[in-house]
């Protein structure tokens, strides 16, 4: 390793422009006022920008998540938010889809999709201007280039096109629904754009005088791999059509890539499936034929639907058939608003319209030319209005010089990027419809097919975009096809598990004997034999754990042992996927991201089977084998779960329960925020299903190593069966293990009125809170940490309904801050059955009660924002009540948050 030198430094300096300033939360994207001419010129402009978009606020991650922490990604600060679609190693993600589609036109270069094969190469900063690659093959003169000599080089050459990278799995979790497919669960958010700058990959390959012979230019990576270094192909014509755009980018957004995304070098293949922009660029190879390499061939095709992922595997001349190879996108859109579980109320006060909005993309620079909805599942259809932020790009003037490069986009008739649409539908008409569908065309008159093309590998999914309307009392609900990877959810998952037949291209309805009958995919193998005969040996829990190590990993599926070792140099996702399994049941995640193919080879690895109580103690978690990292001061990971002991349990009533878990050590602290809730998972002693729940503890932020969590069980009875997770809880023996996951949830009090709702913040002077039995937990977590600092002047009024006295729960600390806090702080309780001694509030929080305590904070002339809130938390009929009768008094949207 070497200093960076005072000519590196300029070369930096000249290279990184600054980011343009911060646009607004919600950017007008034709404003551009807010940048001087000064600021204009620092930014490599020629002249005040023209109004094109211009990347959303970013903030790069500093530190080292944990669950990177132990893998070759320790190097690799990422973005918490990010959905983990292959357990904790090798690294592919996708963000959420509202979070993605609020970015606007641009992403982030956190929130950006990651597809990563293995491990990120790690490059010290003093030698990134010293990566070299090569220009070889069917060349007259190959030659070795570093990307200082690029930069410098080509300086006349250097471009920056605003380009969309698709996942060639993007939407597969809804393939993998209908039958697993060789790949893992992509919901629709594997889609990103980004201004990329760099050079055209033509005058690279130009300077090296390729042969007549030369057809394909290959790409290689400095990804190694089990089965080589990660490489591809494109045809060699593509690369020299300036029309395509393929290119050799350095920046994303104006800042150097970041370790995911390439640095210091990739290449850039608009129009294509992302797999074909190589990351990490060493090579450049002109051939005869396409690439020979073990991912070009096993990756990235569309088999035909009746090639089973047995029959693909059995016949390797699938793989090898070029004319199987994707390379074009195909036309795809999906639905972001309405966003998955979002509730929209039905009240005649309420909206009238609501704006329905996704997104769309095309393939091959071919620019989408329509988008239709339909909300009768294509009987008739509506045209969805389309807006092109790219064309703005083209209006800059000729010489626009953007981050170090010209903005090279006047000219081209290509489309590189996603286009955005919306329809305003009237909420009766969606009312009267169960669902929305969303379909788009290209200028190819390629149009997004009804029904599934199921395939061996899951790629290229493109059937309509589907969200089931549900009717609940005065709102709607919408429903989206899936969630991205383990994440539960989706109207697919429930048809599936109500017997409904998704193949069938009716949505899982039953339409008729003779369509239910007709399957459009081969018969399923109902049972996948995993084990070896022969085998009977029984390992018990402390064998087990000796083999939790990096030389003999061993791992445990659906009460099965298996010995990762002889799989660690072949396994697609490199050796740390078998070693971050090591010790542990991993049947959820095997089950969730591997093949019928997988699955089959699994017999080969079989060694035996875990004994009864070894399964048991391994499913709770013992303390001793929980393999945790005790030096972690936040006990929380949202993206990982981290079991935690039973340490006692109060009765608080016949129904109710204190619940207090010991962490993994006494200093550590649980790291949820004020307002932010937790998940809990454990399995159902009755049926052995796993069920997870939300909870906001009772404890205190600073409360270390332990954390309380109320809980109201629910009891069954001759009506109807309670709930899973109260009595699987009140059955915990004491010593009995938890997993928990978060923070989640979009609010967080911040302190003195300031609040964070879904990352934007906002200060409020008063919140009004409205809750019913154990709905109390999070707003008493709110109201604690107000009513605790003697420096917020923040006002709070609670009413809290219950059934009996008896059920108020924290009754007597509500009361204290009541008493203690009389010119900030009321407490309202409101019982349905009363004793006789009852002095306070009777009656069901209904109209007359809100009206009292919850009226209209606006004066004639309000626009925008109360600085009240009302805060929601109970059981669904009280916060459907409570939202009509609030809409109803005049209270907006945006004033009233549901917990």
């Amino acid at each position: 390793m070497h200093s960076i030198t005072e000519d590196e430094k300029d070369i930096i300096k000249r290279l990184t422009a600054r980011l343009p300033p911060t646009p607004p939360a919600e950017p007008d994207w034709s404003d551009t006022s807010s940048i001087s001419n000064e600021e204009a010129e620092l930014d490599g402009f020629t002249q005040k920008p023209p109004a094109f978009p211009l990347p959303p606020p970013t903030n790069p991650p500093q530190e080292i998540l944990d669950i990177d922490s132990k893998t070759p990604d320790a190097h690799v600060p990422r973005d918490a938010r990010l959905i983990r679609l292959t357990g904790v190693h090798p690294f592919n993600v996708e963000a959420p889809l509202t979070d993605l589609f609020n970015e606007g036109f641009l992403t982030s270069p956190e929130l950006f999709y990651v597809r990563n094969h293995g491990a990120v190469p790690q490059v010290e900063e003093a030698s990134l201007f010293d990566w070299e690659f090569t220009v070889e093959g069917l060349v007259d003169r190959p030659f070795k280039i570093s990307l200082r000599s690029l930069m410098e080089d080509y300086a006349d050459q250097i471009i920056t096109v605003p380009v969309t990278l698709v996942c060639a799995g993007n939407r597969r979790k809804e393939q993998n629904m209908v039958r697993k497919s060789k790949g893992f669960s992509w919901g629709p958010g594997g889609v990103s754009t980004a201004l990329f700058t760099g050079v055209p990959m033509s005058a690279i390959i130009a300077a090296a005088k390729p042969t007549r012979r030369a057809r394909y230019v290959c790409m290689e990576g400095a990804d190694k791999l089990p089965n080589g270094y990660y490489g591809t192909s494109v045809k060699r014509n593509w690369v020299q059509d300036p029309n395509r755009g393929i290119m050799l980018a350095w920046k994303m957004n104006g800042e150097l890539l970041r370790p995911d995304h390439g640095r210091p070098l990739r290449a850039v293949i608009p129009g294509q499936i992302g797999g074909r922009s190589v990351k990490w660029l060493t090579k450049l190879i002109l051939t005869e034929s396409p690439s020979d390499n073990w991912y070009h061939i096993n990756d990235n095709r569309v088999l035909p639907t009746m090639v089973s992922p047995e029959e693909s595997a059995a016949d390797p001349s699938w793989w090898t058939d070029d004319r199987y190879a994707i390379y074009d996108l195909n036309s795809n859109s999906a639905i972001a608003y309405p966003a998955h579980d979002e509730v929209l109320p039905l009240s005649t006060r309420a909206v009238e319209t609501y704006d329905v909005r996704g997104y769309a993309y095309g393939g091959g620079g071919r620019r989408i030319t329509r988008v239709e909805i339909t909300l009768d599942k294509g009987k008739t259809w509506r045209l969805a209005k389309i807006d092109y932020p790219e064309d703005r790009y083209r209006e800059a003037l000729e010489n626009t010089n953007l981050y170090g490069g010209r903005l090279d986009m006047f000219w081209r008739e290509t489309s590189f990027c996603w286009c955005f649409w919306s329809l305003a539908i009237s909420t009766d008409d969606l009312a009267a419809s169960a669902d929305i569908m969303v379909r788009c065309m290209d200028e190819g008159l390629a149009l997004q097919p009804r029904e599934m093309y199921w395939s061996a590998l899951g790629m290229m999914n493109n059937p309509w975009f589907r969200i089931v309307i549900h009717r609940e009392n005065d709102t709607m609900r919408f429903e989206h096809p899936t969630q991205p990877a383990l994440m539960p959810g989706g109207w697919m998952e429930r048809v599936k598990k109500e017997g409904g037949n998704l193949v069938n291209g009716f949505w899982g309805e039953r339409m008729g004997s003779v369509v239910d009958e007709e399957q459009v995919m081969p018969e399923i193998k109902e049972d996948i034999k995993m084990t070896k005969d022969g085998i009977d040996r029984i390992i018990e829990i402390d064998e087990l754990r000796k083999h939790d190590t990096e030389e003999e990993p061993w791992f445990v599926v659906d009460g099965e042992v298996y010995n990762g070792t002889a799989f660690l140099k072949d396994h697609p996702g490199g050796a740390q996927s078998i070693i971050s399994a090591a010790g542990l049941d991993s049947t959820d995640e095997f089950v969730a991201i591997h093949s019928e193919t997988a699955k089959a080879m699994m017999s080969s690895y079989h060694i035996g089977s875990l004994s009864e109580v070894s399964q048991s103690i391994l499913a709770e978690g013992s303390s001793d084998s929980s393999g945790s990292n005790t030096s972690r001061p936040l006990f929380l990971d949202a993206r990982g779960w981290n079991s935690a002991a039973l340490h006692s349990k109060k009765i608080v009533s016949w129904d109710t329960r204190i619940f207090t878990f010991q962490l993994e050590h006494e200093e550590q602290l649980l790291g949820l925020p004020v307002g932010r809730h937790l998940m809990m998972r454990l399995k159902d002693p009755d049926d052995q299903q796993t069920v997870v729940r939300a909870y906001t503890p009772i404890s205190e932020q600073t409360t270390p190593g332990f954390v309380d969590v109320l809980v109201k069980v629910y009891f069954d009875t001759t009506e109807q069966k309670g709930g899973k997770m109260t009595k699987a809880l009140d059955q915990l023996p004491v010593g009995g293990r938890v997993y928990f996951k978060g923070p989640i949830g979009k609010f967080e009090y911040l302190g003195k009125g300031l609040c964070s709702i879904n990352g934007d913040r906002r200060t409020v002077r008063e919140f009004r809170m409205i809750c019913g039995g154990s709905g109390i937990t999070p707003i008493y977590q709110v109201l604690r940490a107000i009513m605790q600092d003697p420096n917020d002047g923040t006002h709070c009024t609670v009413l809290d309904g219950n059934r009996l006295e008896e059920d108020i729960l924290c009754k007597d600390e509500l009361d204290a801050f009541a008493a203690g806090n009389p010119d900030r702080c009321r407490i309202l309780h409101t019982l349905t059955k009363a004793g006789d001694g009852w002095q306070g509030l009777t009656g069901r929080i209904g109209e007359n009660l809100l009206a009292e305590t919850c009226p209209s904070p606006y004066d004639d002339n309000h626009e925008g924002q109360s600085d009240t809130l009302v805060l929601i938390c109970g059981p669904g009929a009280l916060e459907k009540t409570a939202h009509k009768v609030l809409t109803g008094l005049g209270w907006k949207d945006d004033d009233l948050l549901f917990f």
